[in-house]
């Protein structure tokens, strides 16, 4: 798969064992009827994978302005129109009106971000989802594996897998 990007001053370019990690599980996840919701697009990068494996749309949300412009022009450059996805800039732990404008509803939710953030959002994520929807978080050094599998679990989620690679981790649930 060929995935045409400039992460300008955002992360993601597809080489961290955690974006890997993250499209690994997308592939596995991403269907013709996948509603998702990338929290902490960066580049969206995996927003654009979710397009390529055949999502229907994407939602990416970051809380860098300059993220939010990237991801939507990289996700123009690989021939997605807005009839694919939406963006928005803010931040979901503390804008209620941010996370009104977001939704419900989602088949997949995607962070791949750090384990503080992913912690505090993890009161958040089911908001999103519809109940059978996957839980995909990445970003998650192995020190704090632990910690952030028990504030999900706490929060009503159930791990279904998780996978490492150098140190990093990914973690696949459901609630």
């Amino acid at each position: 798969m060929i995935i045409h990007i400039d992460p300008g001053t955002a992360f993601g370019t597809g080489m961290h064992e955690t974006t890997q990690l993250c499209m690994r599980q997308l592939k596995k996840h991403v269907t013709s009827e996948t509603e998702l919701l990338d929290v902490g697009t960066g580049s969206g990068i995996l927003s654009i994978a979710s397009l390529l494996f055949g999502a229907e749309k994407v939602t990416m949300c970051d809380i860098f302005e300059n993220a939010v412009k990237t991801a939507s022009e990289n996700v123009e450059k690989n021939n997605f129109t807005h009839e694919h996805y939406t963006a928005y800039c803010g931040n979901i732990i503390d804008d209620a009106e941010l996370r009104s404008k977001l939704g419900t509803g989602y088949d997949v939710v995607c962070a791949n971000i750090v384990a503080d953030v992913i912690i505090g959002m993890s009161p958040l994520f089911a908001g999103f989802m519809k109940p059978d929807a996957t839980l995909i978080v990445s970003g998650i050094i192995d020190e704090r594996l632990d910690e952030v599998n028990a504030a999900l679990t706490e929060n009503g989620f159930v791990i279904a897998d998780s996978r490492s690679e150098e140190g990093w981790n990914c973690i696949i649930l459901h609630r």
